[in-house]
């Protein structure tokens, strides 16, 4: 299988672990989002990442990836069959796409991607009003979803999971780690998905080259 995208995208990343997790071999190819290439866009129409090939089977978006992915390798299942607890993990893979990093992504275009990688100056002004007025009620809310459970849906890893630390995973990128005091249950939550090697290992290389970038810029 080849996945065309960077895990800095939470997306991407949320596929790369998905698979992972589920001992299925890829080959990253490294592609930014609305490469204009022809081979790309035939995989791909609108330009989005992640998109992959696995034979004749071609897909773009990370959702519907996870759910090809899920359908031919049911083992160990990620999506949940019981009715309930397959709604809760996709209700939280759709929280982590379109609330988490719909936030997270302020603060990660205008203070990582933006200024290290597009060669655009950022908005400092809407990631700080990000932070400081939208991301606080997020954090709340995803505490009290954790609470004292080790996993989001039922007593195990799911997409759930996968998704929602991978949001976070970007957005920390570019925002103060969670606060232990104000957030205890997220936090810990967070320390114990994001240190799985399917995380860990990724997250080190993506601040490896955040790191770079940045020495490359201030020389």
């Amino acid at each position: 299988m080849q996945l065309y995208g960077s895990t800095i995208s939470p997306f991407v990343r949320k596929v790369a672990v998905f698979a992972e997790e589920k001992g299925i071999a890829f080959d990253l190819i490294p592609t930014a989002p609305g490469d204009a290439s022809p081979a790309f866009r035939a995989i791909s129409p609108f330009g989005q990442i992640p998109a992959m090939v696995d034979g004749d089977a071609a897909l773009a978006d990370s959702s519907a990836i996870v759910a090809y992915l899920e359908a031919k390798h049911p083992e160990p299942a990620l999506i949940p069959a019981d009715p309930w607890l397959r709604g809760r993990t996709i209700w939280f893979d759709e929280v982590a796409d379109t609330v988490v990093f719909a936030v997270g992504r302020t603060m990660l275009f205008n203070r990582v991607v933006g200024p290290l990688f597009r060669g655009v100056a950022g908005d400092a002004a809407a990631a700080d009003r990000a932070e400081r007025e939208q991301w606080p009620a997020i954090l709340a809310c995803l505490d009290e979803q954790v609470g004292d459970h080790a996993y989001l849906v039922g007593d195990r890893l799911t997409l759930a999971d996968i998704a929602i630390a991978s949001a976070f995973a970007s957005a920390l990128h570019a925002c103060p780690p969670i606060d232990a005091a104000a957030c205890p249950n997220l936090a810990r939550y967070l320390d114990t998905m994001l240190a799985r090697p399917a995380f860990a290992t990724r997250i080190a290389g993506e601040r490896a080259f955040i790191a770079r970038a940045r020495a490359r810029k201030a020389a």
